[in-house]
């Protein structure tokens, strides 16, 4: 029987550098895939799934406007992690 370890960390995420070099129009979307690429880099997971409050809170003020910055709490069971908005 395999045992699953549950681990949790909480990221803050900078996404300026995306919001700075990327073409208005698709600020959010590379904003979703900065997060994933942050997350399986640090997580040592392969499968990365956001939340639907994560996704949002990216979406909150448009396709052009996302945050600066997200602060994430990363849980990884086995090797995928789910990540949601942190408090």
């Amino acid at each position: 029987m395999e045992v699953l370890m549950m681990e949790e960390r909480i990221y803050t995420i900078p996404l300026r550098d995306v919001i700075n070099k990327s073409v208005r129009t698709k600020r959010a979307p590379r904003a979703i895939k900065k997060i994933k690429q942050f997350l399986k880099r640090h997580m040592k997971a392969e499968i990365v799934k956001i939340d639907n409050e994560l996704n949002e809170k990216i979406w909150e003020r448009g396709i052009q406007k996302p945050p600066a910055r997200v602060r994430v709490k990363a849980v990884k069971e086995g090797n995928v992690v789910i990540a949601t908005l942190a408090e």
